[in-house]
């Protein structure tokens, strides 16, 4: 059965209010990325026996937010400007411990067959100009109803959790100043990005150090069990011979 898009699937429901209607669908998309990122986090386990994700959130953006957002890019204040032009309805969070996981993450996503990939912004290679970082990925996901189904858009973003830090607090200072920080403070929020990204490859450093170890340890322990097992068969030859 071939994906509806939300403004086909509103139409279907002429007789129901179309808000409800529409954060209904938003709300089963969030739940269906949510629970197959669950699964993936599960089989990373069972795999690597390491769990790149800390935690997962999610949310579903206010009305007061996407009439905000829509005034702000110039849009009237309407139902289809909210499907067509907000990406970000629904919204998954991410939240990993080491900067190399969030490319890991990135690839298992993009590799899953009923994930549409709409669009990339990697704030990890081109951060902004007021040091934030993340990775940002627009999905479409397919959500299955009693007669059809429906592609709905999701933003996942992936940080790790100095990144998530930084950002949360960031943004509970500029929605005092609505964006319009006095200078000090956008470059004091600047100098803090550069001590969290210092702060990240140190622990990823650590981490890798920290892994190399484990391995080395691994192999002598590997090494010393194959030598024992040399020298008792080395005992059990001798004693066959001397018989």
């Amino acid at each position: 059965m071939e994906a509806l898009s939300v403004e086909e699937a509103i139409q279907n429901y002429e007789d129901i209010d179309s808000w409800n209607t529409v954060m209904f669908l938003y709300e089963a998309a969030l739940q269906k990325v949510n629970t197959k990122l669950n699964i993936l986090n599960l089989e990373f386990q069972h795999i690597h026996k390491y769990n790149p994700i800390e935690h997962i959130e999610t949310r579903i953006k206010t009305p007061q937010s996407i009439v905000k957002k829509l005034k702000k890019n110039g849009y009237e204040s309407s139902i289809a400007n909210m499907i067509r032009h907000v990406n970000d309805i629904a919204g998954v969070r991410l939240i990993c411990s080491f900067t190399s996981d969030i490319y890991k993450l990135a690839k298992m996503i993009a590799a899953q067959d009923d994930l549409n990939v709409l669009s990339i912004k990697d704030y990890m290679k081109h951060p902004k100009d007021s040091g934030y970082k993340s990775y940002h990925m627009i999905v479409t996901v397919p959500v299955f109803l009693s007669d059809q189904v429906i592609a709905i858009k999701v933003e996942i973003q992936i940080r790790t959790i100095a990144m998530d830090f930084w950002a949360s607090l960031e943004h509970k200072i500029y929605y005092k100043f609505e964006g319009h920080a006095p200078s000090y403070i956008s470059n004091q929020l600047r100098e803090c990005a550069q001590m969290v990204s210092s702060l990240d490859e140190r622990m990823l450093s650590l981490n890798e150090a920290i892994q190399e170890c484990i391995r080395e340890q691994e192999e002598k322990e590997k090494a010393d069990r194959e030598r024992e097992l040399k020298r008792k068969q080395a005992e059990r030859e001798a004693k066959r011979d001397q018989q």
